[in-house]
Formats: structure tokens, C-alpha cells, sequence
């Protein structure tokens, strides 16, 4: 069985947290972890960039991945915000969840 995962980064644990509930609020996520906040390097405009980010996964269903991955971009602090997605193996009755809490 399948479900879909969705990375995102979040400038602290407020926003990250926020975010995370807001989207099992509104089914778009049946649940979402956050990660130990990390050190990111990018370039931004020209210049090397260091930041301190908290990652969240979150799982929801192949269906709602769009969607998920449209309302965290909407509702990110970032102007451009890093928000991956993929596919991920696990039991039935973890998928059956996954769908129904996303339904």
C-alpha cells in the first residue's frame, strides 16, 4: 500500500507546529512529525545563506498531496519555501488510516 510523504522546512518550532495542526485540521495531513531543527546552507539571492530550520513530515494520501503541498506553501512564512513530496510503502492498515483521517 501507498501513501504520499511531505517535507517541508520551517524557520522555528511555532511556525512548524502551527502549520502542522492546521493541516490535520483540515484533512489535508493525518499526522506530521517534527524533526530536530538542523542547519540549512543555500544560496538566496546571491549569497550564501546559513539557517537553523525545523523539518516536518507529513503523511497524507496520494490524492491530498497536491493539495497538502498547496495550503503549506500558502501558508508558509517563506517566500519560497522548500516543500518535497514522494511516495512511501507501509502496511494496509497504516494506508486505511492514512485515508480516512484524510477523507
Amino acid at each position: 500500500m501507498e501513501i504520499a510523504i511531505v517535507y517541508a522546512l520551517f524557520g522555528g518550532q511555532a511556525e512548524a507546529e502551527r502549520t502542522a495542526a492546521l493541516m490535520i485540521e483540515q484533512r489535508l495531513a493525518a499526522c506530521a512529525n517534527l524533526l530536530a531543527p538542523g542547519t540549512s546552507l543555500y544560496r538566496w539571492e546571491g549569497r550564501l545563506e546559513r539557517a537553523e530550520e525545523v523539518p516536518v513530515l507529513f503523511k497524507t494520501s496520494l490524492e491530498r498531496r497536491a493539495a497538502l503541498t498547496a495550503a503549506i506553501a500558502a501558508a508558509h512564512a517563506y517566500d519560497l519555501p522548500a516543500v518535497l513530496g514522494w511516495t512511501a510503502q507501509t502496511t494496509a492498515d497504516y494506508a486505511r488510516w492514512v485515508a480516512a483521517e484524510t477523507a
